[in-house]
């Protein structure tokens, strides 16, 4: 059913179901699930204290569909099917429009084959999935197919050919259409290669042993020397694989990473405690989102078509409706599901590696995106364009400042060239004239101490040198920052220099000669370009003012121990650098630095 907004949302049923609203063009915004429509729908419209995204979304939303269920878990699964299907700019997806690819085992056949596929079907089939790419699973069924010579063609097999195919001679299919194989057999291998994609290696090794000592006893040496070659080759694999477990669990585990309105999700799959494989999809949609909601939308996606579900799943965080959820899946299942986040030990540190690993993937994402020239010089044409600029913002610098109530405060500057970073240009700034709290004044300084150089100059620089006139100057923050920024560009008389404010809230973008703020679309390239200058800018001045802070720390934990003076401080710090190694430094290593003695070395290991 659909009816208008404007105070109609208690016209919604009491009752489980799924909501989707759309714009005044009928696209659908957000789809989402509920125990009560009512209750659910109307906390949009009543609450004040609703996240920028979400604000967002109510305001554009003229009409409101809902669609009653029987229970939360029927809720769920129609959520699902129906983000699949609409693919709503609110709502957590994955960021590929596409049906992510399965290993399908033909089981309903004769003959059974290994294949791609993408869609999931109740044909009697084995699947395994999904994957996050063709090539990924690719190579998955070539790995196999080395192992096990099960057939790879869709040929219609009614008796013996006269001649094999290749992949019979080079040991890659048993031959069941020339009658090498009968197909007992065959279904053994097919066995086989279940087994070992559920990671029971172990068993496959153990049935391929009995064969070959079979073999052997009735002197069928040639077949005993090929099964103990496949053995090699799977033990070879397993030796391969990392144990990442003293228990011998199967289990998945997922950890997430967010960038703005961008996410990476990383799933390792554990079986028998080693890891047999891992997969990664890019999310969008999650601007403002609490992580709990990002993972829970996660873990309904992926195992709404996911071919595998283990009885373990190891989370980052823990989930919104985790009970339903949890009920969700072992009726998929068909056993017991257990959703863990774990607090210490080694399961907690399996959760931190595959959230490095999601890390790194993301930022490998951001770093493709800026390679990739198209999508930059549509970018650089989109700012040129939106933020009315003179020329084409070939060099863009940006500044942010970080500090801690005024302490270790730090100034940054970053370049891009050409859309892309040019960190041999970026510069540092350790504030010096301004004392306290003022991030208006730290901006003004930084930026003094940077323009000066143009504005001596009395003309522009070369691109190649990082003291060059740039085509847009970028501040991370908002009117008063500009403002800020103002003073000084006017104080050096380089009026002619372009320059912008993005805030951070609601990426809204400042400029001088705008009475109102600029907003980009959220799919624009620009303003994804600009975020990730933003982003680089906040990066580099935060390692510098942990740098400066941790230094500082370091200095007034040394400067307490009695007999630590300026020299031994300073010879300690250029042996050892940082207070961790100082710490881990053994009495013996401390002693032997220039000045110090065994007793100052003790003392120093006591304090700290």
């Amino acid at each position: 059913m659909r009816f208008e907004t404007g105070g109609k949302q208690s016209q919604l049923p009491d009752k489980p179901g799924v909501y989707l609203f759309r714009d005044d063009g009928g696209a659908v915004l957000y789809v989402g699930k509920a125990a009560s429509l009512q209750h659910r729908v109307r906390s949009y419209f009543a609450s004040q204290a609703l996240p920028p995204k979400l604000r967002k979304m109510v305001s554009m939303t003229t009409d409101i569909d809902f669609i009653v269920t029987d229970s939360e878990q029927e809720a769920l699964i129609l959520e699902c099917n129906l983000i699949k299907k609409y693919r709503p700019y609110y709502n957590v997806r994955f960021k590929d429009d596409k049906s992510y690819p399965y290993l399908k085992i033909t089981l309903a056949e004769e003959w059974p084959g290994v294949q791609l596929t993408r869609r999931l079907i109740e044909d009697g089939s084995r699947y395994f999935g999904p994957y996050a790419g063709p090539g990924s699973l690719r190579r998955t069924m070539n790995l196999v197919n080395k192992l096990f010579p099960y057939r790879t063609c869709k040929k219609v097999i009614t008796g013996p050919d006269t001649r094999p195919c290749l992949k019979y001679h080079i040991s890659r299919c048993a031959g069941p259409c020339v009658g090498a194989v009968n197909r007992e057999e065959y279904q053994r291998i097919i066995a086989q290669v279940i087994l070992f994609l559920e990671g029971k290696q172990a068993q496959v090794i153990r049935e391929l042993k009995k064969k070959m000592s079979a073999a052997a006893s009735n002197l069928d040496f040639e077949k005993a020397a090929s099964l103990r070659d496949q053995i090699q080759a799977i033990e070879s694999i397993i030796e391969q694989q990392k144990v990442v477990s003293t228990r011998k669990v199967n289990e998945d585990v997922i950890a997430i990473a967010q960038d703005k309105n961008e996410a990476c999700a990383q799933v390792f799959f554990v079986r028998g405690g080693k890891l047999l494989g891992q997969e990664h999809f890019l999310l969008e949609g999650v601007q403002d989102e609490n992580p709990r909601q990002i993972m829970a939308s996660f873990v309904e996606q992926f195992y709404s078509s996911g071919a595998t579900i283990p009885p373990q799943i190891l989370l980052q965080t823990e989930l919104v409706d985790k009970p339903l959820i949890e009920t969700w899946l072992e009726s998929k299942r068909g056993r017991r599901v257990r959703l863990l986040t774990p607090r210490r030990g080694e399961k907690k540190r399996l959760v931190y590696l595959v959230a490095q690993n999601a890390s790194e993937l993301l930022e490998q994402s951001r770093i493709k995106w800026l390679a990739d020239s198209g999508k930059t010089a549509a970018a650089l044409e989109e700012l040129k364009d939106r933020l009315r600029l003179p020329r084409m913002p070939q060099r863009i610098e940006c500044y942010d400042v970080s500090d801690i109530r005024g302490t270790a405060a730090v100034g940054s500057m970053v370049v891009f060239m050409g859309g892309k970073p040019k960190s041999s240009h970026y510069r540092r700034f350790r504030i010096r004239a301004v004392a306290g709290i003022d991030d208006y004044a730290m901006m003004r300084e930084v930026l003094r101490r940077r323009f000066r150089r143009t504005s001596s100059a009395g003309q522009e620089e070369t691109g190649e040198s990082w003291g060059s006139t740039p085509d847009l100057v970028l501040i991370d923050g908002g009117r008063g920052h500009l403002n800020a920024a103002l003073e000084v560009i006017r104080e050096l008389g380089i009026e002619s220099v372009p320059i912008a404010g993005i805030a951070k809230e609601n990426e809204e973008i400042f400029l001088p000669q705008a009475a109102e703020p600029i907003t980009l679309p959220r799919n624009s390239q620009a303003l994804y370009l600009l975020q990730r200058i933003r982003d680089e800018s906040h990066r580099f001045a935060l390692s510098y003012h942990l740098k400066v802070r941790g230094k500082g720390a370091l200095t007034s934990e040394l400067d307490e121990v009695p007999g630590i003076g300026p020299k031994r401080r300073q010879a300690l710090l250029k042996r050892f650098g940082t207070l961790r190694e100082i710490m881990s430094a053994s009495l013996d290593e401390l002693a032997s630095v220039p000045g110090m003695t065994r007793p100052l070395a003790a003392k120093v290991k006591d304090r700290l």
